[in-house]
This record gives C-alpha cells, structure tokens and sequence, in this order.
C-alpha cells in the first residue's frame, strides 16, 4: 500500500464517532416526515413499533460488534463480511453499502432542500431546487474534505440544535397534558400485525446508519472501544427519542381538523396548535440542520467504503487515493458528491419527481442497500468467531434473531406490492446486484485478480488485532 493511500489516525473520539451515526440515523427526520407515514400503518401504537424495531436492529449491533470489538479497519461492513465470508460475502456488502449511503444522503439532500424552501417562503424568498442541492453538497463535501473532525462536529451540532427544539416541544406538549399517560396508545384493540409488521418496516428504516461510524476505524482513536460504544449508544438514544416523538404527536395531534397521517410537518403544527409559534422557523431551521447533518454523514461513511474497495480493486483504484495534507479520501469523497448531485439531477429534472417524492422513493431505494448489508453482517459473525475458535451459543442466538427478524421488514418492503414506482425499486435493487457480483466474479476469475484476491484476504487478516492486544 502506497504512502498516500493513508488517513488521518485518532483523530475522532467516541463524541464524533457518535455523531456519525446520529447523523446517518437522522432522528429530525423521523420527527419531521415518518412519524405520521407510521400513523398511517399503525395508528395509535406507532410507539409500540418503533421499540421493537430499535430491539431488532440491537440484535444487528451485537453481530456487528463482535468484528468492531476486535478488529480495526476502514471500510465499515465491507472489511468486517470479508472477514467472515470472504471476497465474494465482503464485496456484495461493499456494493450495498454504497447503494445505501448514496440514496439516504440523497434523503439529506431533499430534505436540506425542503425545508430551506420553507424559511426562503417564510422570508419572501425563492431559490430553484438545483441551488439548494449544490449548496448542500457543495458544503458537505468542502468540510469533509478539509478535515473530518470538524465535519462529523458539525453534524453534531446541527442535529443537536434539532433534536433540542423537538424536546422543548414534546415537554410543552406533554406538560398541556399535565404528564398524563394517553390509554388509547396502550390498548391492542384493532391492532393487527400486518399493521404491526408495516410499521416494523418503517421504524427500521427510520434506525439504518447506527453502524456508519465502522466505517472509521483507521481514523478512530482507540477504535475497538470507542466505535462498539458509538454504535449501541446511538440506537438506544434514537430509538427512545423516536418512542418520545411518536407518542407526543400521536397525542398531540389527536382532535386537529387533520390526522396525523394526513400532515406534512407536524411538528409546524404542533407549535400552532399550543400557541408556541415562534418555534416554527426554529423547528424548520433544525430540520433543515439535521438534513444537512444527514447527507454530509453519508457522504463520509460512503467514500470511506469506496475508500477500502478502492484499495482492494474492487471499483476503481483510484477512489484509494487519501490527501497528503488532510488525510480524507478526497478521491471517494468527490466521486460519492458526484453521484449524489448526478442522480438527484437525473429524478428532479429528468424523471420529473417532485423533490418530496425524491425523498421518500430515496429513503426506500436506500433502505434495501442497508437490509442487505445487515443480513450479509448478521450471517458472517459466527462464521468470523468460527475461526478465531471463540463461537459461542450467544453468538448463534444473535445471529438467528437478527436474520429472522430481518425477515419482517424485507417482506414489508415488497408485499402486499406497493404502487408504482415502489414497485419497480426491488428488481431496480436486484440489477445492481447483479453488476456487483459479476464484477466480483470477473476478478475471481481472472488469474492476475485472483492473485490480487489473495493478498486482499492476507491484508484483511492483519487487522484482525485482538482488542486485549491493544
């Protein structure tokens, strides 16, 4: 491995290993957008489905950390798979995990670009979709690539200006209820679990990204620590903010002229309806933060990938490069922005969807990428501990639970069929695939690529440095 290709080591602390994460989750945007599409499938119990989603992405967590506890890499769930499953299980991660962070950082970008409409109306004012995407990706990929500490702080930042606005909000709303408990959201009575099960899907896809700090290892300081804590500590902290939200608009909004399904910022509509309307250019202000928070977040979790297939050759070499002077993979980094700015050109002005349509159609076409990394994760932990002769029953049970309720969701998501264009997403999914594995297959085939597969598998082991070692 050249000089170059090398970041910037310990340079990020559990606080912005956090933030990563919380970054990617994006909790602003389950406030802001999913809580009513889950009072749509669920109705009252919109809470109930958000905990057991958070308790079935903790089982991934614990699959995913027997690799973050003992070894340190870039590259995320694509060096952890090819560490249990090999080249082909590692690059099929690899090719889904960029799927998933481009598509969610698009979900940022609509989002940015949404609700900065909603404060240029707010003061009279007026800029086209495509100046808001380039302002928003033009900004994320100057800051990560200058240093990416003061990026992942930013981030921070931003969702934390959010979130705290969202909780002022939910204490006032609670407090015109003098703290009491809403019976309608604890009784079972019309609860199905096809609707149980649709909303299990939507608090998943609400929760991907709580794995996106892995992605740092090279970067992390004392990784095989700080990177396992960043990643249970930010699905519990989500997923309880997101039972806290979900129960307050539930309530909240309960005798409005609209239902909660029916509203597209209900957080606007919570500050109206108990005269706090001074917050509403904050609540949009700080969803507007954290949509920036969330594409800047992808934007970094994806180039380090490509930043680690680059190195293996499994995309192009050259996306290995790192910067001499502020050690970020500029080269990842710019084509990852690239992309991004491609492809939500192509669905606004070629496509013609409305920029909320780019971003629920985004936030579903990347959720596939993130279930499929989650799956290839779950599966390769035992048969990682396998090998290190440290399999234990816990282990199998994890990784059992984990894949059976991975199940529900990847069901969800394709039946009973959504309407077009959902309905074409999972085949659109699929032909990706299927050009990540013929590329994988190609350089299995090819006697120079397999010599190079070789000494990608040698060069994976190496980092597999017992954390008692460190």
């Amino acid at each position: 491995m050249s000089k170059d290709t090398k970041l910037r080591a310990n340079c990020l602390n559990f606080g912005e290993l956090l933030a990563q994460n919380i970054g990617v989750i994006s909790p602003t945007m389950t406030a802001a957008l999913i809580v009513p599409l889950m009072f749509s499938n669920t109705g009252n119990l919109g809470w109930l489905a958000f905990a057991v989603g958070t308790v079935m992405l903790l089982f991934v967590a614990c699959n995913l950390n027997q690799f973050a506890k003992r070894t340190t890499n870039s590259g995320s769930m694509y060096s952890y798979t090819y560490a249990g499953l090999g080249f082909v299980g590692g690059g099929l991660c690899g090719w889904c995990l960029i799927w998933a962070y481009l598509f969610i950082g698009l979900a940022g970008t609509t989002g940015f670009t949404i609700f900065a409409g909603k404060l240029l109306e707010m003061a009279h004012m007026s800029l086209p979709p495509v100046v808001l995407f380039a302002v928003c990706l033009g900004v994320s990929f100057f800051l990560a690539y200058r240093d990416i500490k003061i990026s992942t702080l930013i981030s921070l930042g931003f969702e934390g200006f959010s979130v705290a606005f969202i909780l002022l909000l939910c204490v006032i709303v609670l407090g015109k209820h003098s703290f009491a408990p809403d019976p309608e959201q604890f009784t079972l009575k019309g609860l199905s679990m096809s609707s149980l099960g649709l909303g299990i899907v939507v608090a998943v896809f609400s929760g991907v990204g709580f794995e996106s700090s892995t992605a740092f290892g090279e970067e992390a300081v004392n990784p095989l620590k700080t990177i396992p804590r960043s990643i249970i500590w930010s699905l519990v902290a989500t997923g309880l903010f997101f039972i806290l939200v979900c129960y307050t608009e539930t309530m909240g909004t309960r005798g409005y002229k609209d239902t909660l399904d029916k509203l597209d910022a209900p957080l606007n509509t919570l500050a109206g309806m108990y005269n706090v309307s001074w917050m509403i250019p904050l609540l949009s202000a700080g969803a507007m933060f954290s949509f920036y928070a969330l594409a800047s977040s992808c934007m970094n979790a994806g180039a380090r990938v490509m930043y680690a297939m680059g190195r293996h050759e499994i995309v192009s070499g050259k996306t290995s490069a790192a910067h001499e002077k502020h050690g970020t993979p500029h080269v990842a980094l710019a084509v990852m922005t690239a992309l991004m700015f491609a492809v939500v050109l192509f669905c606004k002005y070629i496509v013609k969807w409305e920029v909320l349509d780019i971003f629920n159609n985004a936030g579903t076409m990347g959720a596939f990428g993130f279930l499929g990394a989650y799956f290839l994760i779950s599966i390769a932990a035992p048969v990682f501990l396998k090998k290190r002769n440290e399999l234990h029953a816990k282990d199998i049970f994890y990784c059992v639970a984990a894949v059976a309720l991975m199940i529900i969701p990847a069901i969800g998501s394709v039946y009973p069929v959504p309407p077009a264009p959902g309905n074409y997403f999972p085949y659109i999914f699929l032909g990706y695939l299927v050009c990540g594995f013929m590329r994988i297959g190609i350089m299995n085939s090819h006697p120079v690529s397999a010599v190079r597969v070789r000494e990608i598998s040698d060069e994976i082991q190496k980092h597999h440095v017992d954390a008692q070692a460190i």
